[in-house]
């Protein structure tokens, strides 16, 4: 399992999909999605990708959710081959967020091999906001029409406007909130940051989705931060006829939002144990 990930963790922090430009991963992405068994890809406006695995009417239906977009750091001089470096520990490069796009691939691969709930697989664009803000000139059309979380709430829209609307989504992204040292964090009161006025069936849904997590691996560590999980939060409540809990899980990263970005392998593999043991256990 850990082999996989850092395969597609790799494979994917190679590619320049800076902001605007997540079109460039949407081969990689395409490639491992196609090859898994009862797929089904949902056409979504921009460089969003969306796709369903599984499709047993009778079975719950978990979103996993990874962003596509990297921050440029190189300006209009870039390679073309992002650099990438794996060691006994840790692996070196864009790893916002290519470490839950390794990771959300990984677990739509094992998905055949296990008995887990339908998943809906969110891959958005524009997650990030430091390019758009401080350097708009390296987006397309100098960052004209594009805007933070477009592509969640893009991906959110479509579904509730097409009857795909997801019991729970977990965004996998990665924390700064351990500066150096290893750790994993999970979000889950993104009421707290976006605009929504939390019903209270949602907020005692996200906390029995909390309690599983913790059973599962008790040092988790309880926070809260922004990213792609706040729109499908506000998005799916305000739209969907059902409390849809959204909650975000992911390891450390150091430095962030710079070059050389790292993620601990054993972050890594143990993120990967504790979805896969949290679908495995999963009930509505």
């Amino acid at each position: 399992m850990i082999e996989r990930a850092i395969k597609h963790i790799t494979g994917t922090a190679q590619v320049p999909s800076f902001s605007s430009y997540e079109e460039r991963l949407h081969p990689y992405i395409n490639a491992v999605v196609n090859e898994l068994p009862q797929v089904n890809k949902i056409e979504v406006h921009g460089n969003n990708l969306l796709y369903k695995v599984g499709d047993q009417q009778d079975r719950p239906t978990i979103a996993l959710a990874a962003h596509l977009d990297k921050i440029n750091h190189y300006g209009d001089e870039y390679p073309q081959q992002l650099p990438v470096k794996v060691t006994d520990d840790y692996i070196e490069g864009a790893m916002d967020d290519c470490a839950g796009l390794g990771m959300l691939l990984t677990i739509a691969e094992m998905k055949s091999d296990h008995d887990w709930p339908n998943l809906l697989l969110f891959f958005s664009e524009m997650e990030e906001s430091k390019g758009l803000k401080e350097h708009p000139e390296l987006l397309k059309n100098n960052g004209s029409g594009y805007t933070h979380g477009m592509g969640a709430k893009r991906i959110a829209t479509h579904c509730v406007e097409h009857d795909w609307v997801p019991d729970e989504v977990i965004t996998l992204d990665t924390t700064p909130l351990f500066k150096g040292e290893p750790g994993i964090a999970l979000y889950s009161k993104h009421w707290e940051y976006n605009d929504l006025e939390p019903s209270e069936s949602l907020i005692e849904a996200t906390e029995k989705t909390v309690g599983r997590f913790i059973r599962i691996d008790a040092r988790i560590k309880i926070d809260n931060n922004t990213n792609d999980y706040l729109h499908y939060g506000e998005v799916f409540n305000n739209k969907a006829d059902k409390a849809v809990v959204s909650v975000a899980l992911e390891p450390a990263i150091y430095p962030y939002h710079q070059k050389g970005e790292r993620v601990f392998i054993r972050d890594i593999e143990r993120t990967l144990n504790i979805v896969s043991e949290y679908l495995n256990n999963y009930s509505v």
